[in-house]
C-alpha cells in the first residue's frame, strides 16, 4: 500500500530521485503531523535540515512539488461518470511578519499587510462532496496601485484580479487535456460532466464568456444587478437581473443547511427558487480581447421564504449556461453552488489546520514550493472528514485509514 507521500508525490520530477525521496518523506510527516511550526511537523532535527535543504533547490518550485498531486486528481476525474465541480475561490495567506519579504509579496487586507492571494481550484463530486484533490493553485501577488486609481484604470491593468478566475479556468483545460493525451483520451469519457462553480468574485461578462468560448459549463453566484433582456429570443425586453427575477413567482421550497459563517451559527431554514431565461449583453464599458455578443444564460433565484427575526435572509442569484427548465435542474444548480462551501473549509485546513501563514522563510524561492506542499496535505484533513461522514465505513478500524501513532494522539 502507498504511503501518503508516494500517492501525491512519489512521481515528482525534481531533477534528481534523491529529492523525491526527500519529498515524499516529508510529506509523510506532515500528513502526520499536519500542525505547529516546521519543527513541529518534522519531529526530527535531521529531516528539519533536509527540509530546509529541499525548499533551496531551484528545480524545487510550487509548479514542480504540486504537479504530480495535480496529476493525481485529474486521473481520478477521468475515471468519474457524472458530475465534477471545480470548486473556484481565493484566499489571503499573510506574511507581514517576514519583513525581508514584503518588496516580493503584495498588499492583503486594508493595503498595509502583506502576503498572497491563493487562488484555489478543487475537484469535488456533488455526492456527499468528497474531495478528489487540487487541479489548480495560483499565488498571485496584489499590485501597489494608487489611491486616486479610476474605474478605467482598474479595468485596464492586466494584473487585475478578476483575471484570476480566467487564469484559473485555462490551468485546468491545459491540464485536463495534457491528462487525457496522456491517458490516450480524445475527448472527455462519455458520462463525465465538468462543472465550474464561482463565487460573487467571478461574476463579469469577461468570465462568463470566456467559459463558452472554452466549451465549459459553469454555475456562479452574482453579484451585480446588471442589464438584461428577458428570454433567449434577442427580442425580450430590457431590465436588471436581480430586479426582473424578483418579480417571479415561486416555483418551488424546499429546506436548505446553512454552514456557520461569520459569526452566525448554522441552521435550517425554508428557501423557494425561481428562474427565468435571460440574455447578458456585453458592457459597453468593458475592456476584453473576447467575443462582445450577448450571452444566453439562465437565473436562478433563492430566498428565504420566511427570514429570520434578527439578521439578513438569504437571497442568492445564480447564473449558469446550463439549462434551467424544470424545478430539477434549478434545485442541481443550488445543490452544486451549495458544494462550494468545501473550498471554505480548505482554507481552514491551509491555514488553521497546517499553520501555513507560520512559516519562517527568508526566500520566495522557498516558501512558495511549502505552500503547494502543505496544501496538498490540507486535502488529507478535507479527505478524513469525508471518511468520517460516510456511515459504511463506521465499523472501519481508524488504522486502516491513519497509523497508529496518530490514533494514539487522538
Amino acid at each position: 500500500m502507498l504511503t501518503f507521500g508516494q500517492e501525491h508525490f512519489g512521481e515528482a520530477y525534481l531533477g534528481d530521485d534523491r529529492r523525491t525521496r526527500s519529498l515524499v518523506d516529508l510529506a509523510d510527516r506532515f500528513c502526520r503531523h499536519p500542525h505547529g511550526s516546521l519543527p513541529h511537523k518534522c519531529k526530527d532535527p535531521h529531516a528539519l535540515r533536509r527540509c530546509y535543504d529541499l525548499m533551496n533547490v531551484a528545480a524545487v518550485t510550487h509548479e514542480a512539488v504540486l504537479a504530480p498531486h495535480v496529476q493525481r486528481t485529474l486521473r481520478l476525474m477521468q475515471q468519474q461518470r457524472g458530475v465534477v465541480l471545480i470548486l473556484h475561490d481565493g484566499s489571503e495567506l499573510d506574511y507581514s511578519g517576514l519583513t525581508s519579504l514584503h518588496k516580493q509579496l503584495g498588499q492583503i487586507g486594508n493595503g498595509f499587510g502583506k502576503g498572497y492571494e491563493c487562488h484555489n481550484s478543487r475537484a469535488v463530486l456533488p455526492k456527499g462532496r468528497t474531495v478528489l484533490g487540487l487541479v489548480s493553485q495560483i499565488l498571485h501577488v496584489r499590485p501597489c496601485v494608487p489611491k486616486d486609481e479610476t474605474r478605467a484604470q482598474r479595468r485596464d491593468r492586466e494584473d487585475r484580479e478578476s483575471l484570476l478566475w480566467l487564469s484559473a479556468v485555462d490551468a485546468v483545460t491545459e491540464a485536463t487535456r495534457r491528462c487525457r493525451r496522456s491517458l490516450g483520451l480524445a475527448g472527455p469519457p462519455e458520462g463525465l460532466l465538468e462543472v465550474d462553480v464561482a463565487d460573487r468574485g467571478g461574476d463579469t461578462f469577461e468570465f462568463m464568456d470566456h467559459e463558452d468560448l472554452l466549451g465549459r459549463q459553469y454555475v456562479l453566484r452574482s453579484q451585480h444587478n446588471r442589464c438584461i433582456r428577458v428570454g433567449h429570443g434577442g427580442d425580450g425586453h430590457a431590465g436588471k437581473l436581480h430586479d426582473h427575477l424578483r418579480t417571479l413567482p415561486q416555483r418551488g421550497r424546499r429546506v436548505l443547511s446553512l454552514p456557520e459563517r461569520d459569526g452566525r451559527p448554522a441552521r435550517e431554514t425554508t428557501v423557494a427558487a425561481a428562474w427565468a431565461a435571460v440574455e447578458v449583453p456585453p458592457s459597453k464599458e468593458h475592456r476584453s480581447n473576447g467575443r462582445r455578443r450577448p450571452l444566453r444564460v439562465w437565473a436562478v433565484r433563492l430566498w428565504e421564504a420566511t427570514p429570520p427575526a434578527s439578521g439578513e435572509g438569504v437571497e442568492w442569484f445564480l447564473l449558469t449556461n446550463l439549462p434551467v427548465e424544470t424545478a430539477e435542474q434549478a434545485w442541481e444548480k443550488v445543490e452544486w453552488y451549495c458544494c462550494r462551501w468545501v473550498i471554505e473549509e480548505f482554507h481552514k485546513a491551509q491555514k488553521t489546520g497546517c499553520a501555513m501563514e507560520d512559516l519562517q522563510f527568508e526566500r520566495v524561492e522557498r516558501l512558495r514550493p511549502m505552500i503547494a506542499l502543505l496544501s496538498v496535505v490540507a486535502t488529507t484533513l478535507l479527505g478524513l472528514r469525508d471518511l468520517s461522514r460516510d456511515g459504511a465505513l463506521r465499523d472501519l478500524p481508524a488504522t486502516e485509514v491513519v497509523d497508529e501513532e496518530q490514533v494514539e494522539v487522538l
